[in-house]
């Protein structure tokens, strides 16, 4: 295997925890503390990335080498690699948590590949660091399934996220309790290495804010300006505000996407908001299968449901403002971090309508569109419809005679649908009368449309059939999800049942319905 080209800035740059051992504790005045991967027993390659591995200068006889497996198990260390975990804080369920940090991800380091790309490599599920608390570090074969597959899916259908390089079997069992019921049980355990250019998140910036310590919290600012950021021109106060407006900008920009695609993150709490305004941290996540704006995935979020697919923007802004609120002591005054908040409302709104419009086929936009949209949205609710199929089925209608029958295939429940029919038709009719309007020729139209309208999504119940497999010793289906989402916008013969909607035995089965946040 060939070596990578490490450059760790991040533990080159900024303070250490000063205690070297990993047990438990509260970290003050330090980003991050230093501690090794937990080996485990029988490590095993079941899936990589290849797009991953080329942005890292690695190809195929590099990832089938022995020490592949090792190396991103935990067990060995290559060259230059420099572990930490890094220290930070959030808001969980809208309330502050105190101290929270990477309780069982580890970062090995910053690769630079041959572009001049920036590249953290970071194992998920490799042992205790001195922020698990009473967690053991480690992670079960069927949540890293799932973040695999999820990284590189989202990727694939144009959301700014997270990448996986690899995802590897331990060899060993892992005890959860994945209902929190009191019956816990063993699971085969798992590690997958993430990779992006900054894992900094919201949190680590407002572990120091609540501590009192400022110097820190600038040092952080201007660190990860600096590193991640350096576009940004100008100095002092002005640099700083232009990239809290950037942060606002970005995380605007991927749940609008979120929203498109119909993803449900499920858990955003503050220390899962990527600074860089990438999709983070696959937990109980989920991809609405009928349009429903108040699902979420996450049991744990159930009763208050704060976290549902439609509350995501509203969210994504009150994370900003909390964000705002930690960085408040680094600015002069409040008025550059209140520009960002007004920008995110801003662009959000601004990205949403228009990747709707995009979704819909039209070449212009009018004032009415808004409505358009929302009269639409409200009806696939009411009427049970699967929000990816009926996108993707909307771009074959005949405008100059539109009917429900080409759309018929993403409808759950006929007698459901049936009292909304008539409501359907004459959205369906003015949908068409705009169509003609605008004159697009119909093939342009729909390779338009199909281009944001996905075939395949990686819905909960795919997720779930390749963790059943896996969990009987076959990978396989791992492996032919992940070639699938590679295209997500191109119908691919064969694989039709991949782009079926969401069978009725996966309504409520667990991992196909909702999910715990047990991993």
């Amino acid at each position: 295997m060939k070596p990578l080209d490490f450059d760790n800035r991040f533990v080159r740059e900024l303070p250490a925890d000063p205690e070297p051992a990993s047990h438990v504790r509260q970290v003050h005045g330090a980003c991050y503390s230093r501690v090794m991967p937990t080996p485990v027993s029988a490590p095993k390659l079941l899936a990589w990335s290849p797009e991953v591995a080329a942005l890292l200068d690695l190809d195929e006889a590099d990832v089938r080498a022995p020490e592949f497996a090792e190396i991103f198990a935990g067990n060995a260390l290559m060259p230059g690699m420099e572990p930490y975990a890094a220290c930070y804080g959030g808001h969980q369920f809208g309330n502050w948590a105190g101290q929270l940090g990477d309780g069982r991800a580890i970062t090995l380091g910053e690769v630079l590949n041959h572009r001049g790309e920036r590249w953290e490599l970071q194992l998920k599920g490799a042992g205790p660091t001195p922020y698990s608390r009473r967690a053991d570090g480690r992670a079960v074969l069927r949540s890293s399934i799932r973040e695999f597959l999820c990284s590189e899916a989202m990727h694939h259908l144009g959301v700014p996220t997270t990448r996986a390089l690899c995802l590897v079997a331990t060899g060993e069992e892992v005890i959860r309790d994945m209902f929190y019921d009191g019956h816990p049980r063993a699971e085969p355990g798992a590690v997958v290495c993430r990779v992006a250019p900054s894992f900094i998140r919201f949190g680590n910036f407002e572990i120091f804010t609540s501590r009192g310590d400022v110097a820190l919290l600038e040092r952080l600012i201007d660190f990860t300006i600096g590193r991640d950021f350096p576009e940004l021109a100008g100095s002092g106060e002005t640099r700083r505000g232009d990239w809290f407006r950037e942060v606002c900008e970005r995380t605007a920009r991927t749940v609008a996407h979120w929203m498109r695609v119909g993803f449900v993150h499920g858990v955003m709490n503050t220390d899962n908001m990527s600074i860089l305004g990438l999709t983070i941290d696959y937990g109980p996540y989920g991809w609405i299968d009928d349009f429903d704006p108040g699902w979420t995935p996450n049991t744990t979020d159930a009763g208050g449901r704060r976290y549902r697919f439609g509350n995501q923007p509203r969210i994504a802004h009150w994370n900003l403002l909390q964000l705002a609120n930690a960085l408040a002591p680094a600015f002069p005054g409040v008025e550059p971090l209140q520009e960002g908040l007004n920008r995110y409302v801003e662009a959000y709104e601004a990205e949403s309508l228009g990747m709707h419009r995009a979704k819909l086929g039209l070449a212009s936009g009018r004032e009415e569109d808004a409505a358009l949209i929302d009269a639409l949205h409200g009806l696939l609710a009411a009427a049970e419809v699967d929000m990816t199929i009926f996108y993707r089925r909307l771009a074959g209608i005949d405008v100059d005679a539109p009917s429900l029958e080409p759309l018929r295939e993403a409808f759950y429940d006929a007698e459901k649908a049936a009292p909304h029919e008539a409501a359907l038709g004459e959205w369906l009719g003015v949908y068409a009368a705009r169509l003609r309007e605008e004159g697009i020729p119909a093939v342009e139209r729909r390779a338009r449309m199909d281009a944001v309208n996905p075939c395949y999504v990686l819905r909960n119940y795919l997720a779930q059939e390749a963790i059943d497999a896996a969990e009987a010793g076959d990978p396989g289906l791992i492996h032919e999800i992940l070639d699938v989402m590679r295209r997500p916008y191109t119908e691919q013969a064969g694989r039709e049942r991949f782009a079926a909607k969401r069978p009725d035995w996966a309504r409520h089965r667990a991992g196909c319905s909702m999910l715990s946040c047990s991993s």
